[in-house]
This record gives structure tokens, sequence and C-alpha cells, in this order.
């Protein structure tokens, strides 16, 4: 899988007909008939344990919560582009993070404050 990340994920998605989510450095997001998506977001804090749970969870609440009709790569790519964002905003180096370990609650609250900050345009 990792000599070639994206056709891996590309290969998966096509075999088994669904949106797949690579997770790593540049986590890939790929769908039949779609053009896979990489996340340029994140860090290797994400690489910490509860970390791909969390994304996992987020993908599926946000599943279970979608609109009828959704398009489920996107979806996915949304929620991989906030749980790469909330971690570099929890940067020990911005001191919105004092731990060098990420943690899971700490990825799940920045998130949260991430969607409240998209949601009153605020940017920083």
């Amino acid at each position: 899988v990792q000599a070639d990340r994206l056709s891996a994920a590309q290969a998966l998605a096509g075999q088994v007909n669904c949106t797949v989510v690579l997770k790593g450095a540049g986590s890939i997001v790929a769908s039949p008939g779609r053009q896979p998506w990489v996340n340029a977001r994140g860090n290797a804090r994400l690489a910490s344990g509860g970390t791909g749970d969390v994304l996992a969870g987020w993908i599926g609440g946000a599943w279970a919560s979608a609109e009828p009709g959704f398009a489920p790569h996107n979806l996915a790519a949304a929620c991989v582009q906030l749980h790469g964002l909330a971690a570099d905003r929890l940067n020990p180096d911005t001191g919105r993070c004092d731990t060098a370990v990420l943690t899971a609650s700490a990825l799940v609250g920045e998130m949260a404050r991430e969607l409240v900050r998209a949601a009153h345009g605020d940017q920083g």
C-alpha cells in the first residue's frame, strides 16, 4: 500500500464500490468514477492513538446526519480536511496545545471549534 498509496486507494474503492479514506501523510479519499482527493492538511501528530478513530467517528456521524442524495466522496473529503486543519491548529508552537502527543479528546474539541469558526466566517 505504501509503495503507491494513490493507486491502492483507487483500487480498493473500485473493488468494493465505495468511498475509501486512506489515512496517512497526505490522506487520500477515493471513490469509483471520481478523481481521488489528497489532503494537504495535518501533521505527524495525527499518528497518535485514537486520531484515526476520531476521523472514522466524525465521518460516520456526518454520514448519519447527511441529507438524502449526499455525495459520500465530498463528505469524506470535508471530514478529512477538517481533521487535518484541527491538527494543524493544535500545534504546540501556536500555544493552542501544550502537549507533544495529540490526544483524541483535544482533536475532537478542536474539530468542533473549527466548525463553529466556519459557520461564523472566522478563518483565524
